[in-house]
């Protein structure tokens, strides 16, 4: 499957069903009452990390996530089924992006999951609004609507260490040679298009590598590979700045301020992660070897292809990952369920009239039968108790007016009485 690491879905949660309006008829009962059944609760869309998926290809080609709908009520007090729940499957190490581009969630781990889209209500039936001054309700709820969004999901690889270096420098030499991971390997520059993940094992212990696409000057800018891949080794807890001894449009002693410089101007806490130097191809650069320890002495020269100085590079990596993995914080990501946003009342004018914005008052429009007398009686006094009426009336509209809520339009009518007396229940 072809390695994809971004994705755009429109996840969209089932609606509720709908409330019945139904009376009970039985013999000798002229007078059974009301019986509507509420309708089902609409399904989820879930996200959850999954170690058996290793890319976004799949919602990449498919990105309509829909959960079902929940089934309508019934007379007899029979209640609709509640709607299937949608869950999606991801590689561990997704991040999950809003429409205004923050962060919602980080699912770092498997088994982490997020609540993205929740479904409507199922509308309540006629039996529940029954009371002793209302013994014979006309009306039933309508289901909600189910949330809908779309929603921006990045793939950041779970790597202990990942190798940064310029095209050809040797990455996918070298990973092929310290784990059993076989990327392919050729003789120039952007051999490798997707990062490659190895497993390396040392004694009874054992840590990733990510071998990084080659980095340019600007990468950080999306030059070249750019930021698509720099991303992935935000994750490591160590940085590998692999040297290319045999570098013939360079001087390999510059490599390492270089990288270090696109990774600071990319992320300055990834820059500051712990780091080892590597002199690679030492096999072909020798004479080069001693002018790149004057400037970096700490460097490990090895040869990726001859397998100079590897074993002891594999050890220090071991010893550097041991250490790291007990200076980094815990990862953000965990179980997430639901995102709570604030339900501001908000109101606009436009050339025909009014336009109120609020999830509670679109809502209550829409699980309301406008066609029901007493439904749409009901509706108005839940708009005054939730402040509708007023927001109104401070924004300027006068009786008359065009008002729009959701999908439906009302000619304004302020109730002139105390909107003290206007509360029901909800």
């Amino acid at each position: 499957m072809k390695f994809v690491d971004e994705a755009k879905i429109h996840v969209a949660a089932g609606a509720g069903g709908n409330g019945s309006t139904a009376f009970h008829h039985e013999p000798y009962k002229p007078k059974g009452g009301p019986d509507g059944g509420d309708g089902g609760d609409g399904g989820d869309v879930l996200l959850r990390a999954d170690g058996s998926i290793g890319t976004l290809a799949e919602l990449r080609d498919h990105p309509h996530i829909k959960a079902g709908r929940g089934g309508h009520g019934e007379g007899k007090r029979r209640h609709g089924a509640r709607g299937k729940d949608r869950v999606v499957l991801l590689p561990p190490g997704t991040v999950v992006y809003g429409e205004d581009g923050q962060v919602i969630a980080d699912l770092a781990a498997p088994g982490h999951e997020l609540l993205v889209a929740k479904g409507g209500r199922g509308g309540r039936g006629n039996a529940r609004f029954a009371t002793p001054t209302r013994r014979a309700p006309t009306f039933s709820e309508r289901g909600e609507p189910g949330e809908q969004e779309w929603l921006r999901l990045e793939l950041r690889l779970l790597a202990d260490v990942g190798l940064v270096g310029f095209p050809n420098a040797g990455k996918s030499t070298l990973i092929s040679r310290i784990s059993k991971a076989k990327p392919r390997v050729a003789d120039y520059p952007f051999t490798t298009l997707v990062p490659n993940l190895g497993v390396v094992t040392v004694d009874d212990d054992s840590f990733v590598v990510a071998d990084i696409p080659g980095l340019v000057m600007g990468a950080n800018e999306g030059k070249g590979l750019g930021t698509r891949f720099l991303r992935h080794v935000r994750r490591a807890a160590v940085l590998v700045f692999l040297i290319d001894l045999a570098a013939d449009d360079r001087d390999p002693a510059n490599d390492v301020d270089a990288l270090r410089r696109e990774l600071k101007a990319f992320d300055e806490v990834l820059a500051s992660r712990p780091s080892l130097i590597v002199a690679n191809k030492v096999d072909a650069g020798r004479d080069v070897l001693p002018r790149v320890l004057r400037r970096h002495a700490e460097a490990l020269p090895i040869s990726a292809v001859t397998g100079e100085g590897i074993e002891g590079l594999v050890r220090r990596l071991d010893d550097l990952v041991k250490h790291s993995r007990s200076e980094l914080a815990p990862s953000s990501g965990g179980y997430v369920r639901h995102v709570v946003r604030d339900d501001p009342i908000k109101v606009t004018r436009h050339p025909d009239g009014w336009q109120v914005s609020s999830r509670r008052a679109e809502r209550a429009v829409a699980i309301t039968d406008l066609d029901n007398e007493e439904a749409v009686g009901r509706l108005q006094r839940k708009l005054i108790s939730m402040g509708v009426e007023r927001a109104l009336e401070e924004a300027g509209a006068t009786r008359g007016d065009d008002v729009v809520i959701g999908n439906a339009s009302f000619e304004f009518e302020p109730d002139e009485k105390s909107s003290s007396t206007a509360h029901e229940e909800g």
